[in-house]
């Protein structure tokens, strides 16, 4: 076609770049099973951003053994924070290790914050503060493309959230 030439998604102006390639931070904020007040984060690279609803949104996706899980379900909000490079070490451990083993802020070298009772990260570029409008579970029967069932050999389905992008939070240098 005149006029016209072909792209690669990964190549449309960065759209496909902040969750795919540099990877996220979900934190949220909830109270432990013994009780206790507490914030966790975990590296996410599946999810994407639009408008629904007549809002901007997000969605991102948590499998249920995260300990970040019992967070985002008790929260009725989170945020999504993104990186230069240099804290790819960071995003790595935090993808890699539980919240339930260890403080993964101290371990990575983030800095946890509130921002109207929301947890941030003082060392991301962007934090995204996000109020969940729409929760559920990816179920078996939905997958048009079968192999796309090799994800989840142990049949441990995400939880989708799909977010209202309330705030975003962009880092002064």
């Amino acid at each position: 076609m005149q006029n016209f030439h072909k792209l690669a998604p990964q190549e449309l102006d960065g759209v496909f770049d902040l969750i795919g390639r540099d990877w996220m931070l979900i934190t949220a904020a909830g109270k432990s099973e013994r009780g206790e007040d507490v914030v966790n984060t975990m590296t996410a690279s599946w999810g994407g951003m639009g408008f629904l609803w007549n809002r901007p949104v997000a969605f991102c996706f948590v499998r249920p053994q995260r300990y970040t899980f019992s967070l985002t379900e008790q929260s009725e909000r989170f945020s999504l924070s993104f990186f230069d490079e240099s804290y790819r070490s960071a995003l790595r451990l935090c993808g890699t290790k539980s919240g339930r083993d260890l403080n993964k802020f101290e371990a990575a070298g983030l800095t946890p914050l509130l921002h109207d009772g929301t947890p941030i990260i003082a060392e991301a570029r962007l934090n995204l503060i996000c109020r969940k409008l729409y929760a559920d579970t990816l179920r078996e029967e939905g997958f048009v493309l079968p192999e796309l069932l090799q994800n989840y050999t142990a049949r441990d389905y995400h939880r989708m959230y799909v977010v209202e992008i309330e705030q975003i939070l962009e880092r002064e240098e």
